[in-house]
């Protein structure tokens, strides 16, 4: 733009001089005044040459300090596939040993929150943001500004302040066992509304609100969409058909094809799993009509981090084709939010669209998460045995 700005302005003066009438100066003008311009290109070139020189001496050093320090620890709350494969690939890549454990989101929150800056990991890995915005508030998160941010499709896709990255988005919906319905007479739901009717009751599976950032989702969708007293109000409703909350998101979607649950309520990403890779084509998606929200599956550093080179470089890789194309060779179809990655087919294919979602206020998440899953559950008279939490 730069280089444009001044070939303009090189333009205008020499058309200035010509209107004056000046021919002959204006024939050394015009040269003087492409020296200068081509000479103005060259010193804008060789800035951006050193700044690539530079960014690259800053990457490799970043893997010589990463490398030094040997080992990464992940939490992960994506699924086990797609983490292992991930950690796997980073390992062959820079050599650092890398050990990982799949928890839910809600689980890492609770963990790190214990151990209160020493953590005994060094970065998050997948899993709504909205457990992680909690950890941020209370400063159980490390800022870090990521040079392969600069791909993400837009600043939905990343904490303002660099607390955490998205790698991927998800679409809120049902997933539903058409064999059952049809067994039982029931038409399949529309909408949210529809999972009110007492014909669904103890057929809605759901996660669990303190365990599953999935479920926490859910709270500030019905929140954001019918209003506060409202949202939980029809949470309370819901409850009513509630059959089983699972202690992770996608548990509901694992139990759809087998029928134990007829209708799950999680990311459509995880129907498909079970569609295509498991082979239950008795499951149906729905997409809410009225519309729905999306979760932006995210990474992180912990706060205290032992390895924090590591840590920082495991979030680059995050952040690039190689490790979130890995996601749909593992089971995972969620769409992704940089812009040099290739999109898993599969999702549009049972049309998902990316864009079709509500405008979720991940601020209102960020400051009144905690305080809406307490009002809910206040509202619901505490946990049951139906609240799984193993």
């Amino acid at each position: 733009m730069k280089k444009i700005i001044k070939l303009f302005l090189a333009g205008t003066m020499a058309f200035s001089l010509v209107a004056c009438g000046g021919s002959g100066n204006n024939a050394s003008s015009n040269t003087a005044n492409n020296a200068e311009t081509k000479e103005e290109e060259k010193k804008e070139e060789t800035k951006e040459e050193t700044k690539e020189e530079e960014t690259k001496e800053e990457a490799n050093d970043l893997v010589s300090l990463a490398q030094a320090e040997g080992e990464l620890v992940v939490y992960g709350s994506c699924e086990e596939e797609y983490l292992a494969a991930a950690a796997e690939h980073f390992e062959e890549l820079y050599g650092i040993k890398v050990q990982y454990q799949r928890l839910s989101t809600g689980e890492v929150q609770a963990k790190i929150e214990e151990e209160n800056g020493n953590p005994s990991g060094d970065v998050w890995f997948g899993g709504t943001t909205d457990p992680y915005n909690i950890a941020a508030s209370k400063g159980l998160l490390e800022a870090y500004e990521a040079e392969n941010a600069s791909h993400l499709m837009g600043d939905a896709y990343r904490d303002k302040d660099g607390y955490w990255y998205g790698i991927y988005k998800g679409i809120l919906g049902f997933m539903v066992n058409k064999d059952e319905l049809d067994r039982k007479g029931i038409d399949k739901p529309a909408d949210w509304q529809d999972l009110l009717d007492p014909k669904y009751k103890d057929l809605i599976w759901l996660s669990n609100y303190n365990t599953a950032g999935t479920a926490k989702l859910v709270i500030n969708t019905m929140i954001q969409k019918y209003g506060h007293d409202e949202g939980i109000q029809y949470l309370v409703d819901l409850d009513k058909n509630i059959q089983v909350y699972t202690k992770s998101g996608s548990g509901p979607s694992k139990n759809v094809g087998t029928g134990e649950c007829v209708v799950g309520i999680g990311f459509l990403h995880d129907g498909i799993t079970q569609i295509n890779d498991n082979g239950y084509e008795n499951i149906e998606l729905v997409i809410p009509s009225s519309g729905t929200s999306f979760e932006v599956g995210a990474t992180a550093i912990f706060k205290g981090a032992k390895h924090p080179n590591a840590a920082k470089l495991w979030i680059e890789y995050a952040l690039s084709p190689e490790c979130v194309e890995l996601a749909a060779q593992n089971g995972s179809y969620q769409f992704l939010v940089i812009d040099n990655a290739k999109q898993p087919e599969l999702a549009t294919k049972f049309g998902l669209d990316p864009n079709n979602v509500m405008d979720y206020d991940f601020e209102d998440a960020k400051q009144n998460t905690e305080k809406y899953i307490e009002e809910v559950m206040n509202a619901l008279g505490g946990g049951d045995d139906r609240f799984q939490t193993e």
